[in-house]
């Protein structure tokens, strides 16, 4: 009986084979096989972006975190230049105040060493004629 069975089962093989069922269904099976592998290969390369992407993002949210705080800063430092401005000035006119006054001073300083000058030069002129008239009278 079991051989009976055996060679029922080959003869139902040939006749598959031969009608092409048989090829159909390696077909179709190798077919469902290679579209496993793609959609394994595909789900393998998403999960290797994954990584990437995440990285990527937290790039991006950092990028845009600096861009907040660089503007933060640039109004920041616009309110404190506003906020000086009336300091600046008044300190410019305290600056010129005083550039005046040190020039004043030099002026009048120069005026009295010019005085002082022709003084001095005055005076030894009176003495280089003394004495002249000195040297003038010994002779």
């Amino acid at each position: 009986m079991d051989k009976l069975l055996e060679f029922g089962r080959k003869a139902l093989f040939y006749a598959r084979v031969l009608s092409g069922y048989e090829e159909r269904r390696i077909r179709a099976f190798r077919l469902q096989l290679e579209k496993r592998m793609q959609q394994a290969q595909e789900r393998k390369a998403s999960l290797r972006r994954i990584p990437e992407q995440a990285i990527l993002a937290e790039v991006r949210r950092m990028v845009q975190e600096m861009q907040t705080l660089n503007k933060k800063l640039e109004e920041t430092e616009a309110a404190i230049e506003e906020y000086f401005k009336p300091i600046d000035k008044e300190a410019e006119i305290l600056m010129k105040m005083k550039l005046e006054g040190e020039e004043k001073t030099l002026k009048e300083m120069m005026k009295t060493m010019h005085q002082q000058a022709s003084l001095e030069k005055g005076e030894a002129e009176k003495n280089s004629t003394i004495h002249q008239a000195d040297i003038k009278q010994h002779n």
